[in-house]
């Protein structure tokens, strides 16, 4: 657990350097991070809560409560040449003959395939809500978002190159081309866009908004929380989701207020708004932390596959 809890925090600091596919031959340095952080923090009028705090003990185990199966999947990547692994959750009750939706969970830039179950405790949060009757079963693959051929968490000194930078953006092709068709060949998956969402947080935040609404046909539920500067363009982002919006079931978007980075995710908002694209703007109380996403995983899963 102590290794998840360092990840993430890392990641929390390390989101922050701006590398991504369009702007690849930007300099990616600690300097840009804190400087990034340390922006100030300027609310709008509509930049609050969309939805009420979770109740207490939402993200712990708890005694009684059925308990879903996360294990690992291996798959070949064509974009890395290697044996990929990723962490699959199956709910509980989990029924081989039954077809089910797939949510696919990404990654910050210091975290690996173990983040979301380890440091945000996913597998607690959807454990409860299914327990609860508040989720429709499903499906979630947490893959690891850095596709190199060495794709372990790199140390501090190693983050802000740009060959792990160019790994988060390689994921693109590794996730539509390799571990998707995977995943579906593998498991009894509901294998259409209607049926399939992402989501992230920090640089695979970014890594969802720019995918998902990159390729509508794919997925159809799309949600970014605390997304970093990796994130396209807002402009560029809420044409797409303009053009796909009819395709589009759900995109949701999230950020703390305490969050140097909340303009990344205020700028996406404010373009989705300008060009009349319907979604969720979720602004809670928290900065870059599992705080924040353990919370918004709560309230995005619940509104999936509806």
């Amino acid at each position: 657990m102590k290794l998840h809890i360092a990840s993430a925090l890392t990641a929390a600091v390390l989101c922050a350097l701006g590398a991504c596919a369009h702007a690849q031959d930007r300099e990616v340095n600690a300097d840009r991070a804190r400087a990034n952080f340390a922006r100030p923090v300027v609310l709008a009028a509509d930049d609050v809560r969309a939805f009420a705090p979770p109740p207490a003990g939402f993200a712990d185990a708890h005694a009684g409560i059925a308990q879903g199966k996360v294990e690992p999947f291996t798959y070949d990547s064509a974009v890395t040449g290697k044996r990929r692994t990723a962490m699959v959750w199956l709910p509980a009750g989990f029924d081989k003959n039954r077809r089910y939706p797939v949510l696919y969970l990404l990654h910050g830039i210091g975290g690996n395939q173990d983040e979301w179950r380890g440091y945000v405790r996913a597998n607690e949060v959807l454990d409860n809500l299914l327990a609860a009757g508040k989720i429709v079963p499903m499906i979630v693959v947490m893959p690891n978002g850095r596709a190199l051929p060495d794709d372990r968490s790199p140390p501090p000194d190693k983050v802000f190159t740009q060959e792990n930078a160019a790994g988060f953006a390689r994921f693109e092709h590794d996730l539509l081309d390799s571990l998707i068709p995977a995943v579906d060949a593998a498991y009894p998956t509901q294998a259409d866009r209607t049926h399939r969402a992402i989501g992230g947080l920090s640089m695979g935040g970014g890594q969802a908004l720019n995918f998902g609404l990159g390729h509508p046909d794919t997925f159809a539920w799309v949600a970014g929380f605390s997304p970093a500067p990796n994130t396209e363009d807002p402009a560029k982002l809420a044409g797409e989701a303009a053009q796909a919006k009819d395709k589009l079931k759900l995109l949701y978007l999230s950020c703390g207020n305490r969050d140097g980075l909340i303009n990344v995710a205020q700028g996406v908002h404010r373009q989705l708004r300008a060009r009349g694209v319907a979604h969720v703007w979720n602004v809670d109380g928290f900065s870059h932390d599992r705080d924040s996403w353990a919370e918004n995983l709560y309230h995005y899963a619940q509104l999936l596959f509806r």
